[in-house]
């Protein structure tokens, strides 16, 4: 190859797959972000030594949203739901709570990393802080057919 083309990053790839597998086996979800990254939009004060640890089960989250540049839902703490905002950048890692497996990232898979479109969600400049709508839906469903 002459031209240097830019590959995408793995990791929202292995953190939707990851995902899944935890679901799948009825384990508790996990994610671990660094709340001093860009666009972040967590509470605040659960933050502890730079990040956050958010339980992500899909019975705990509403409006889930996994996409190739930002996570993206609504969960409730201390009774207050609250819109949450994580770039993937910022995401360290996704593990089960009950053995830990799971998987962390290199903090530098991003540095040289440049998209094609410039216009990466954030919870301040994208349309979709305010309606939310999934691509995907990972789980199964019934479809009521007259």
């Amino acid at each position: 190859m002459s031209e240097t083309t830019s590959i995408t990053p793995t990791r929202p790839y292995m953190v939707r797959a990851i995902y899944q597998w935890i679901e799948d086996n009825a384990l508790t979800p996990y994610l671990m972000v660094d709340a001093t990254a860009e666009n972040v939009q967590v509470p605040t004060e659960h933050v502890q030594d730079g990040r956050i640890v958010l339980y992500i089960a899909s019975r705990a989250t509403g409006n889930m949203s996994m996409e190739n540049d930002y996570i993206h839902f609504s969960a409730r703490f201390g009774g207050v739901s609250q819109d949450i905002w994580v770039p993937l950048t910022a995401v360290m890692g996704i593990y089960a709570k009950e053995n830990s497996q799971g998987m962390f990232f290199d903090p530098k898979e991003y540095e040289n990393y440049q998209p094609e479109e410039e216009s990466q969600a954030s919870p301040s400049a994208s349309p979709k802080a305010t309606a939310p709508k999934p691509k995907r839906e990972n789980r199964a469903g019934l479809k009521v057919l007259k």
